[in-house]
């Protein structure tokens, strides 16, 4: 009675009543009785959130969102099966607290991420899901589930970095195709083997069973996702990668709290070095790593030594492999991170670190504006190049770029760089640190650079023609005799005058000259020895009766440095990192330490500065933006250059020789068939004359394929068989088509029905077929003369040849 009554008043509420009634008044859903369905769906949900989690499992360290977010979902499915009849009133409003708790909790965390929302708004999405497990009577709700999977997975993709993310997609894809078999049956009104509700007509039932095992079947299903793996594959490689971001929000680290009121840049903190490493972010402490700034030594295994205000070259050993940040750009460059000015005779300093300055960003935004006045003084074009760069171990307090940065995206609230446009940052760069940068790149134009004159400006040749005096004299007669002996061999050629040719030949000399080698362990300089020197015209430590010459990669690049600034061409040093190996399937080049190296930059008048390597093994020119098509690069050929790292040399030369003239051969003709219309009306007609010429040759030349590929199915028939066949392809040239249903006797009794007007050729056709059913179903012999014979009067009845039908 107190229930009935409680109702009741329920009911005559003003706000309540109406919609109590309207919810008890709407028809019950239709549930969705299939359990195998229903715990495919839920498989790949909780895939989804496998996925999430493992994208960003170096973004957090909170407990992983599957530990909560699975076995809840579970729960919630097992719950919906056995109340899918039900209304579940009170239990739709719990939910709906549920969630308004849930966008609440969201709304509060997103305050502090909105650099990157994008966990955040899949961990809402994961919420809701849970939520929405408890609530899944309808198929249609089963369908937002896969959606919210297929989401998840997206999600997952944009962040992951590594291929872990690989065999969590190919999971997912075989999960969701027996899903999708299973929602389209449901559609169409099949019972699922594995359903809760009996049937009353088991014949119905066995029927349905058979058809759901091979709808499902593996054959069937490893069919399915090995076409679905293809066409993927396939659209991935010739989808080409786009030349700008679509939105202009990138990737950047949480803000890092951290005292820059005392940062003035001047200091840059390299682990490497004794003496430089930084305990609790306050500057204080000693670093453990084993490089020292004069005098021989040995080299950090860890971090690069090239990464300091002064740098000492006397320093022997090798880096241990280790990878240390994962870049996404849209052209591949050399990641520079510092450059040097002034050649200290054992290796390189910054002269001018106390004029280093800082600069704020905006407390609404994460945007550092780099303007140097000048770079608006040069006058070759330059392209926009976004680079997203993330930190997997720990880096000096140096900020990789591109050549020239223009706009920053850093987490911390200032930044610095010094006259040479070296970026730094208050503290290291430290694992996990995510930050973006735009580069105004300019073009490298061999042509307009080398008519770039001499016409050096007073702020260059002042810092950049530096060399100790004790060298200098020497070292310009080595660098003229070298110059001088390529344009006594090269009568017939251009001399060697412009500032750009001479530094590419000095490059190339030091790169292929044999008495220069790339050595393992060269032997350390002996006291007030300089290593320019000692490269060019042997070390005083070289061992008895040896004479070394040569030395480390770097030593390369400080030599050309020289080389050139003997004979008066501005240059420095630049240190950062290669390309690294790219990786086709997540988009990322992954740098290592080893992929660290010097380089010589030289000064171009109006132009800027352009990079050379002459260290040998590595190009000469390193990743630059040019003119042409090298720079609308699709992901297909940077797989190319994937797959042709692991080829050998001379196939992998073939291949690009043999396909590079197959596609320039191809490209030029389609590039002068277009080019006929661009020439006034004789172009246009002759263009679509010529269209219609090559649309009715490849004409027939399908239909000479489809016969020769009919001749070569009836040389697989056995002769009776052939016989019969051909029989009927002549027959249904007239129009007399077999259908599949009808049987040998029930075609020939259409055929002397409607033949009326021949009677000969229907009896041919009858005694074709009679032999043919002996032979096929009595073993019967037959006579395959006569029968040949028959077939060739049939033939040439009329004059017709067999039309080949499809």
């Amino acid at each position: 009675m107190s229930n009935s009554s409680s109702v009741w008043e329920v009911r005559n509420l003003p706000i309540l009543g109406p919609l109590w009634r309207q919810i008890e008044a709407a028809p019950k859903p239709v549930p969705e009785d299939s359990i195998l369905l229903r715990v495919m769906v839920q498989a790949l949900v909780i895939v989804g959130i496998i996925a999430v989690d493992v994208a960003a499992g170096v973004a957090t360290d909170e407990l992983p969102l599957t530990f909560w977010a699975a076995p809840l979902s579970i729960i919630g499915a097992i719950w919906s099966w056995y109340n899918r009849y039900k209304r579940n009133v009170p239990a739709k409003f719990c939910l709906a607290i549920g969630m308004l708790l849930a966008l609440a909790a969201f709304l509060s965390r997103l305050v502090g991420e909105l650099n990157d929302t994008r966990l955040v708004l899949a961990e809402l999405l994961i919420q809701l899901q849970v939520l929405h497990s408890f609530d899944l009577p309808r198929r249609k709700d089963l369908g937002y589930s896969m959606v919210i999977g297929l989401i998840l997975l997206g999600v997952a993709g944009t962040i992951s970095q590594t291929l872990t993310y690989g065999p969590i997609l190919l999971l997912f894809i075989v999960l969701a195709i027996p899903c999708l078999i299973l929602d389209y049956r449901s559609r169409l009104g099949l019972q699922s083997r594995f359903s809760g509700n009996k049937s009353k007509f088991p014949k119905q039932k066995q029927r349905h069973k058979l058809s759901l095992l091979n709808a499902i079947s593996p054959k069937r299903l490893t069919t399915l996702l090995l076409v679905t793996l293809g066409l993927g594959m396939a659209i991935f490689a010739f989808l080409p990668r786009l030349p700008g971001y679509q939105l202009r929000t990138f990737p950047v680290s949480s803000p890092i709290n951290f005292d820059v009121e005392n940062f003035d840049g001047r200091t840059i903190t390299n682990p490497g070095y004794i003496g430089r490493g930084r305990e609790n972010g306050d500057g204080s402490g000693n670093g453990n790593g084993t490089n020292q700034e004069s005098g021989p030594g040995t080299l950090d295994t860890t971090y690069y030594y090239g990464f300091n205000t002064k740098i000492n070259q006397n320093l022997r050993g090798q880096l241990k492999p280790q990878v240390v940040m994962r870049v996404r750009s849209q052209a591949e460059g050399f990641w520079r991170v510092l450059a040097f000015d002034k050649y200290t005779g054992e290796g390189w300093e910054i002269s001018r670190n106390d004029k280093t300055f800082t600069f704020n960003r905006s407390s609404f935004s994460y945007q550092f504006y780099v303007n140097l006045p000048r770079n608006n003084y040069y006058k070759n074009e330059r392209k926009e190049v976004i680079q997203s760069y993330t930190v997997v171990s720990q880096l000096p307090n140096l900020i990789p770029a591109l050549y020239n940065a223009r706009e920053v995206y850093f987490p911390t609230e200032k930044i610095a760089i010094d006259p040479d446009g070296n970026l730094r940052s208050p503290l290291e760069l430290r694992e996990g640190l995510t930050y973006t940068v735009i580069s105004d790149v300019p073009y490298r134009n061999r042509t307009i650079l080398g008519e770039a004159g001499t016409n050096y400006p007073e702020s260059i040749s002042q810092y950049y023609l530096q060399i100790p005096p004790e060298i200098v004299e020497k070292v310009r007669q080595k660098t003229e005799e070298i110059l001088a002996n390529q344009n006594k061999v090269a009568k017939d050629s251009k001399p060697i005058n412009s500032p750009y040719e001479k530094a590419l030949y000095l490059a190339q000399y030091l790169k292929q000259n044999l008495n220069y080698k790339l050595q393992k362990t060269p032997p350390f300089l002996a006291e007030d020895e300089d290593l320019v020197s000692a490269f060019l015209f042997g070390y005083q430590n070289s061992p008895e009766g040896e004479k070394i010459t040569g030395g480390y990669g770097d030593h390369f690049s400080t030599v050309l440095t020289i080389m050139l600034r003997s004979i008066g061409i501005p240059a420095r040093l630049v240190g950062g990192y290669s390309p690294g190996e790219f990786n086709p399937f997540t988009g990322l080049y992954v740098v290592k330490n080893t992929d660290a190296y010097m380089m010589t930059e030289v000064y171009f008048p109006g132009y800027g500065w352009f990079a050379f390597n002459p260290i040998p093994g590595m190009p000469l020119i390193p990743p630059s933006i040019e003119k042409g098509f090298g720079n609308q690069t699709s992901t297909l050929m940077v797989f190319w250059k994937w797959v042709a790292g692991w080829l050998p040399s001379p196939v992998t030369g073939f291949l690009e020789r043999f396909i590079g003239g197959i596609f320039r051969w191809i490209l030029g003709i389609i590039g002068w068939f277009f080019a006929l219309f661009s020439q006034g009306w004789q172009g246009i007609f002759g263009g679509l004359i010529l269209a219609t010429a090559l649309s009715f040759l490849g004409w027939l030349l399908y239909i000479f394929w489809r016969k020769w590929r009919y001749s070569r199915w009836l040389g697989r028939l056995s002769p009776m068989e052939s016989i019969y066949q051909q029989m009927l392809s002549l027959m249904a040239s007239k129009g007399l088509v077999k259908r599949g249903f009808q049987t040998p006797f029930e075609y020939t009794k259409v055929i002397r029905e409607q033949g009326t007007g021949n009677r000969e050729q229907g009896e041919i056709v009858e005694e074709i077929s009679r032999a043919y059913v002996g032979w096929r179903y009595g073993n019967k012999e037959v006579n395959l003369t006569r029968l040949k014979s028959l077939l060739g009067s049939l033939k040439g009845k009329r004059g017709f040849l067999p039309r080949i039908r499809g």
